[in-house]
């Protein structure tokens, strides 16, 4: 089962910093997870929030500010993270909006980092879609917080590689189900030990959290 970082260590340092994947790869994490918005200048900015307000000194959207600025507030573009983590971990992309797409597809096809370690998620499947319409090998995990037999008919149409459900989702047998069209399960965001322990025991494939130590 792979231990995967929410937002880097999310629980310890900072959300979608370099210091949080740090953190996260100190504490032995297989795979981080990070959320894309583009910026002003339409570079891939690795932030949750559509503003800034909440994780930086200063407030507005995102797209109002170039990436030299968000890098300044202490906001790292996805080419950023690709080159600190380097390939020593596994990194889950969540792509925020559609209008990403496109940037973060070019900014993979230049990267050094090893495509075969990253897997490309995301709420709004018609970016999925996108996804998989300029490029047949990236790993894709369809994301859902409310329907599960649509992400898995979903994930056929799209030839994805993980469902990542939210916890709250899984049962015994909705899992066996989807292992069983050879789909990764991916859930998230578990943090209390007795949701640890009872998502283990569906024998998922990975675990969102925002305490790696935890699993």
């Amino acid at each position: 089962m792979l231990k995967i970082g929410h937002r880097g260590a999310k629980g310890h340092s900072p959300e979608n910093t370099l210091v949080s994947f740090e953190k996260a790869i100190a504490l032995g994490v297989d795979m981080i997870e990070l959320d894309v918005r583009l910026s002003l200048d339409k570079i891939p900015m690795v932030i949750h929030d559509e503003t800034i307000d909440r994780t930086t000194s200063k407030t507005g959207w995102v797209t109002e500010y170039s990436a030299k600025e968000l890098q300044y507030l202490g906001i790292p573009t996805l080419r950023d993270v690709f080159e600190w983590v380097d390939n020593r971990c596994e990194i889950n992309v969540e792509l925020k909006t559609f209008s990403s797409t496109q940037a973060v597809l070019a900014l993979i096809a230049k990267s050094t980092f090893d495509q075969n370690k990253i897997l490309i998620s995301s709420f709004d499947w018609n970016a999925l879609q996108e996804v998989r319409f300029h490029d047949k090998d990236l790993r894709i995990g369809v994301l859902t917080e409310t329907d599960l037999d649509l992400a898995l008919a979903f994930a056929k149409f799209i030839k994805a590689y993980s469902i990542n459900p939210y916890y709250h989702l899984l049962t015994a047998e909705n899992v066996q189900k989807i292992k069983e069209k050879d789909f990764k399960v991916f859930s998230w965001t578990i943090n209390e030990p007795e949701d640890i322990t009872f998502v283990k025991s569906l024998e998922v494939d990975g675990i969102i959290t925002d305490f790696p130590e935890r699993l």
